[in-house]
């Protein structure tokens, strides 16, 4: 089924209502994308479930068909990562990943990003108003993530803002994402010698020394996989964060029953990642042959876009799809992915947005927006889903 690209800036302001216009229309969609490049989107529960976990999908951009859109390119020391590869290279590297990467230490992590929320909380308290965004939400996962990596203090302003400029370029400056490529690439490699020179009670240092029957990661799974750690486990925290804030103040009844109990925040946090999660899209897919859905077929090496955003609002799968519900008994929610591509960071994620809001609850009863609902503004992107400011008072 062919239709009319979807305007990005509808994408960007509203994307529910427009995925809900396509999802009606039918379960697939072949789109121009913002480059001008061929896109097919899939947009149903089921069918997105389905396919997220079906191996005639690759991720490996070796299987495109030049003319369709290729997703986000980066020089090799930075591509050799998960998001762009099949078993059985994905197989080896996320067994090795899994290895260090276990809830015990993500578990281990709680008293310290407790103490970093409340610390955080301590520095805007006095002024009773503050951006949730960058006072709050962003600084929170940006220090877990790199106190995780073990990357020095004076190394942390910067990453933030080569991450932001990969995943939201700022249009008004584009060669902001390349200069941030540049510096990753000199950066990392330079921290993996200076790890290996001194280690260090870390992830990274961990990922250096793990094996398995003799196998160990090369020096461009461990750049590439220090690069996907940062900018997966900063960007998508910053945003469920930001929106499941928003979201209880948008629905002060389910604010007001998370604040009475506050034991519910695990079961709230699930419902935030479906209702608004971080990524209105997953990771774009070629077929290795023709796959029909729903009656369409999607020839071999074309562009699949898995709608989450569009399976996580699907009436079908979640009734009232639209209403933030923290008592929903349906679950099974995409945001974070399905099948052996299913994220990697998921326990941490949660741990953080579980600590972030409780604290933010605990903390300012009287929270409230500082300006207007429609004067807030979203980041430009089509893929990820997440808030530039939050003014709050309290």
């Amino acid at each position: 089924m062919a239709t009319a690209s979807p305007d990005l800036s509808a994408l960007v302001a509203d994307p529910y209502s427009t995925y809900a216009r396509l999802r009606e229309a039918g379960p697939v969609h072949r789109v121009t994308g913002p480059d001008g490049l061929p896109v097919w989107i899939v947009t149903r529960y089921a069918d997105v479930r389905q396919l997220l976990a079906d191996p005639r999908l690759s991720l490996d951009k070796a299987h495109r068909l030049p003319g369709n859109y290729p997703g986000f390119t980066l020089p090799p020391a930075l591509d050799l990562n998960l998001l762009n590869m099949d078993p059985p290279d994905h197989t080896r590297i996320r067994h090795l990943v899994t290895k260090a990467f276990t809830p015990g230490r993500v578990e281990e992590m709680r008293p310290g990003i407790q103490a970093l929320a409340d610390q955080l909380l301590d520095g805007v308290a006095g002024r009773g108003r503050a951006d949730l965004v960058a006072e709050f939400a962003a600084p929170l996962p940006i220090t877990v993530i790199c106190d995780l990596l073990g990357v020095p203090h004076d190394s942390r302003l910067d990453f933030r803002a080569w991450t932001d400029a990969l995943v939201a370029p700022d249009p008004s400056n584009p060669g902001a994402a390349k200069k941030a490529v540049a510096a990753m690439l000199t950066y990392f490699p330079q921290l993996i010698a200076d790890k290996r020179r001194v280690p260090g009670d870390d992830l990274l240092t961990d990922l250096i020394d793990v094996r398995d029957d003799g196998d160990k990661l090369t020096e461009d799974e461990l750049t590439s996989l220090a690069f996907l750690i940062l900018v997966a486990g900063y960007e998508n925290t910053v945003q469920l964060i930001g929106t499941a804030v928003l979201a209880l103040l948008d629905h002060p009844v389910q604010l007001a029953a998370l604040r009475d109990n506050p034991a519910k925040i695990d079961d709230a946090v699930e419902e935030f990642a479906r209702y608004d999660g971080p990524a209105l899209l997953a990771i774009r897919r070629f077929p290795t042959e023709d796959v029909e859905v729903c009656g369409v077929t999607i020839p071999a090496g074309e562009t699949v876009m898995l709608s989450l955003a569009s399976a996580n609002r699907d009436p079908d799968r979640f009734p009232g799809p639209d209403r933030l519900d923290l008592a929903r008994r349906e679950g099974g929610h995409l945001a974070l992915g399905h099948g052996i591509h299913y994220c990697v960071g998921a326990p941490l994620a949660r741990l953080e947005t579980q600590i972030a809001v409780s604290s933010l609850l605990r903390r300012f009863p009287a929270l409230e927006l500082d300006v207007p609902r429609d004067q807030l503004r979203w980041r430009p992107s089509m893929r990820a889903r997440g808030l530039i400011a939050l003014p709050v008072r309290f």
